[in-house]
């Protein structure tokens, strides 16, 4: 099986948890597949959620979820994060005007910013947009800035290339993110377990345009079974969901 196989990092990074209140917002602990699929779409120049408002289409994806919805992607966290990267807050001013009713109209909010996160990103190409997705990488083009998150968070993509998986039969342990209901785990024997789990976005709900989230787990801990296909990348076992 053929993939594109790259490294997107970046100093730092905001995926904004929707369970925000006006003065503080929270990120995810990893990059959701869903925003892997913006930096795509960004890079092949498909609209995104301010021209899909703008049409004021209901019951519709933005063009780059209609687009890319169906591509399988794989996510390794960096060697040694062990899947969880540091935290920072970070205060801003909003002094817009419409920002806060207090005197002076200044409104201070509050974010956390992950640090120095690095993951090995994996493309299986099955599917035309993931090809074309391809030969934009390879051909080091973009239509729109990627980035990571939010605009403040530019994006570092390097060692695209494509690359050939063998598929793996009774695997010992996955070195990517996956879903933690198609995984049957063993108890660890010579190794301190260490698991990171977080109900990330996996997919939009298209009347809403809501998070769809799944339990997603990167662990050292051996495993049993996995209901799917398991794919190896050197020593490397990875899942695509």
């Amino acid at each position: 099986m053929e993939a594109l196989k790259f490294t997107l990092k970046g100093k730092d990074a905001f995926f904004k948890m929707p369970e925000v209140n006006s003065y503080y917002y929270f990120t995810y602990g990893t990059i959701p597949k869903t925003a892997l699929l913006g930096i795509f779409g960004a890079i092949m120049g498909y609209g995104g959620y301010g021209q899909h408002s703008r049409k004021e289409e209901k019951g519709s994806y933005p063009e780059y979820y209609e687009r890319l919805q169906n591509l399988m992607v794989a996510i390794v966290p960096r060697k040694g994060s062990r899947g969880y990267f540091p935290k920072k807050v970070q205060a801003f001013n909003n002094s817009t005007g419409y920002a806060s009713y207090e005197q002076g109209g200044n409104l201070i909010v509050k974010q956390q910013w992950l640090e120095e996160p690095e993951w090995e990103i994996y493309v299986l190409l099955t599917e035309k947009e993931a090809e074309k997705l391809a030969d934009f990488m390879l051909g080091g083009r973009a239509v729109f800035l990627p980035y990571l998150g939010s605009n403040d968070h530019p994006a570092v993509i390097e060692g695209v290339s494509l690359i050939k998986l063998s598929e793996v039969e009774d695997p010992e342990q996955i070195h990517s993110l996956f879903l933690e209901k198609k995984v049957l785990f063993d108890e660890p024997e010579d190794v301190i377990p260490y698991k990171y789990t977080e109900y990330l976005p996996v997919g939009l709900e298209k009347s809403s345009q809501m998070y769809i989230c799944e339990k997603i787990t990167f662990t050292n801990l051996p495993v049993l079974s996995y209901e799917g296909t398991v794919y190896r990348d050197g020593k490397r076992n990875i899942v695509f969901f």
